[in-house]
């Protein structure tokens, strides 16, 4: 393609597509598609009714800087400001994780839980542990028509950006923000039907072998979970046996790596039923579920 054929939409698509394939990209097509359609203010969708259309600077300027972003690795979560989760879109930033779809699994896993927990003369009360962009909390809040959430985080740039997709998805009567590390400072009392978290469960040597776009961009504090990677969710494991009611569940994502550690902690608290793991789609070990002793 000779460069004095115009820049078309189809054109461009094409070209960013193969450019992303070479700095190894793992959705070459489906980053050229979103950034373009950010830059041009439309759907998606729409660009596929406009591949003969030729562009102006006001959309080819921005589209530069967002394919020299991606290539240098910036995720494109990031460089678009959101991330569809449940089907809901959630502003993120580097403050905050991006929502993965692995984490839909904890929603899933919450949500089937909560239909089988019978409270008649009070809501269901769910603690989300690192919220983060606030993803756990408010699915939890938008699914279930009588429920209570405090979604705790230590990092006061998290709770600001959760607060954020709070209030866009209006929530904020049956969901409360909480600065905090883990569960430290609530009273070890049963007093929540729930505990769910997508917590830090990276191992420090894993963290130093993640790609750029992860370990360059993403917040280390909301990924790293110690050493061996378990050494947080010990801790979670001993404080959510404290404030759960008895028949509460404590949920909780983890890496294939350590289920099997994760599993060994919760049957030595001797506090929880046996626990069971739900698989992801490849058929990977994605959370651990553990329901408190009556």
């Amino acid at each position: 393609m000779s460069q004095e054929e115009p820049w078309t939409i189809g054109r461009l698509l094409q070209w960013t597509t193969d450019r992303f394939k070479k700095s190894g990209a793992p959705n070459p097509r489906l980053d050229a598609e979103v950034l373009l359609a950010e830059a041009r203010g439309c759907q998606r969708i729409e660009l596929y009714t406009a591949f003969d259309e030729v562009p102006g600077e006001e959309v080819l300027t921005p589209f530069r800087q967002f394919v020299r972003r991606r290539v240098a690795g910036e995720p494109v979560a990031y460089l678009v400001g959101r991330r569809e989760f449940y089907s809901l879109s959630f502003e993120v930033n580097r403050d905050v994780l991006i929502p993965r779809p692995e984490t839909e699994l904890v929603v899933v896993e919450l949500l089937d839980a909560a239909k089988q927990m019978h409270v008649s003369d009070r809501p269901l009360r769910i603690v989300d542990v690192g919220t983060g962009s606030g993803v756990i909390a408010v699915c939890a809040a938008k699914q279930l028509a009588s429920c209570e959430v405090l979604a705790i985080d230590v990092s006061p740039a998290s709770l600001a950006v959760a607060r954020r997709n709070i209030d866009r998805h209006q929530v904020g009567d049956r969901v409360r923000l909480l600065e905090g590390d883990l569960l430290n400072g609530l009273p070890a009392e049963p007093t929540f039907d729930f505990v769910a978290s997508n917590p830090p469960y990276i191992s420090a040597p894993e963290y130093r072998d993640l790609a750029v776009d992860v370990r360059g961009y993403e917040p280390e504090l909301a990924l790293v979970g110690g050493e061996t990677g378990t050494e947080l969710i010990e801790t979670l494991i001993q404080q959510a046996a404290a404030v759960l009611l008895p028949g509460g569940s404590l949920i909780v994502e983890i890496s294939p790596m350590v289920e099997h550690r994760v599993r060994e902690l919760i049957e030595a608290s001797q506090a929880f039923e046996p626990p069971r793991t739900a698989a992801d789609l490849a058929g990977l070990a994605r959370v651990v579920i553990a329901r408190r002793m009556r």
